[in-house]
């Protein structure tokens, strides 16, 4: 049985069942202003995509703005691309969607999935490092690759240059997964063009953007969740203090997933991130063993990894609430207070719900009625303004 025979039911969400609801999904997900928690949290509150398409004008409405839906047409166009060129359409719900990923807080509400192989098991290790990595930084994720590979794990990259091209490389013929920034059509680098066609042979080319969008600088971050998410376990070889595998490996702590670093010379910059990250409690790794120790340590790959946040536990209070008649009266009445709590200066989604004396399932409501009416934004950190 290959690694990619596994498939997990989705749970904890409600389930996509028709052509309908998936279209509807797509088109959510492509809104503007409804990003992935707002994405989970309209379907959890109204029960299906389908019936948030129809309620979301009055939505914006209520709470002072407009908001129009993706244009079916565009959606079309979308889904007609990704057939064309083969890929596949997984959302979230379906009991196709990877497993590990539905777990993190912000899980993309869409994939487009191209390859041979499109299921992805729980035993998943992540291994990315320096574009511009050492040699010696080359060899061994090579080696870490190759040898978890043949251990039975399935290898998650970006196709970047150095560290990752060399982590697909080694794990073509045991199972691979690369990650992209831009759309599942969207080769980059130009010329990792050779590698992107055997691991479309071999493995899975991932991807939440949409068919034919161009990855630009700041897509590659947002690309990292998924990295992780994807994984038990993400290996830094070789970073930079400031660097996007560093970005990597905070969002694996952030999910829960286990952080290994290959401690490398203090004199080579691109080794900086890497002991850094040992400094912080990441575990030594210098053999596959040091990861396959750890992780077969931990038993039950079928279950939860217990790192939901405020959101999911929003999400269940929902759930629990949704045949509530009084809900939808209470987001009223928290929409107006909150926005009248929000100026220029940010303030902290904590300090709001406080103030406010809101219930998290019903002032996350409120406050995301808010974002997608376009009168107040999020600025990160868990932080809103007045737009």
């Amino acid at each position: 049985m290959s690694l990619f025979d596994e498939d997990f039911p989705q749970t904890g969400f409600p389930a996509c069942t028709t052509d309908a609801e998936r279209f509807a999904r797509l088109q959510l997900s492509r809104t503007p202003r409804i990003g992935p928690v707002h994405f989970q949290q309209l379907i959890r509150r109204f029960g299906s995509a389908l019936k948030v398409i129809e309620a979301l004008p009055s939505i914006a409405r209520r709470a002072g703005g407009a908001i129009q839906p993706a244009k079916p047409e565009q959606v079309e166009a979308e889904i007609a691309r990704g057939e064309a060129s083969g890929a596949r359409l997984v959302v979230l719900g379906d009991t196709a969607y990877p497993k590990l990923l539905a777990q993190i807080s912000a899980a993309p509400p869409v994939l487009w999935i191209l390859g041979e192989h499109t299921a992805f098991p729980a035993r998943a290790v992540a291994i990315v490092g320096a574009r511009n990595a050492s040699a010696a930084g080359q060899k061994i994720a090579h080696q870490l690759a190759a040898q978890l590979g043949e251990a039975g794990y399935l290898i998650v990259s970006g196709l970047a240059r150095g560290i990752d091209t060399q982590a697909h490389q080694a794990s073509l013929k045991t199972g691979t997964v690369a990650v992209l920034g831009g759309g599942i059509d969207d080769i980059y680098p130009p010329e990792n063009t050779d590698l992107y066609h055997s691991v479309r042979a071999y493995g899975a080319l991932v991807s939440e953007s949409p068919m034919g969008y161009r990855a630009r600088a700041g897509d590659f971050p947002r690309r990292n969740r998924l990295i992780s998410g994807l994984s038990l376990g993400v290996i830094v070889v070789e970073a930079e203090l400031r660097s996007g595998s560093l970005i990597t490996a905070r969002l694996a702590g952030e999910q829960g997933r286990n952080v290994f670093a290959v401690p490398g010379s203090p004199l080579d910059p691109r080794c900086r991130g890497t002991n850094g990250l040992l400094r912080e409690g990441a575990t030594l790794c210098e053999t596959a063993s040091d990861v396959l120790e750890t992780l077969e340590a931990q038993s039950g790959f079928d279950e939860p990894l217990h790192n939901y946040r405020l959101s999911q536990n929003w999400a269940a209070d929902t759930l629990n609430h949704a045949s509530n008649e009084t809900l939808e009266t209470t987001i009223d009445s928290l929409r107006d207070r909150l926005f009248h709590l929000i100026s220029l200066t940010p303030t902290s989604r904590d300090e709001l719900l406080r103030l406010a004396q809101a219930p998290a399932h019903a002032g996350f409501a409120a406050l995301g009625e808010l974002e997608i009416a376009g009168v107040i934004t999020h600025t990160g950190n868990g932080h809103y303004v007045r737009v």
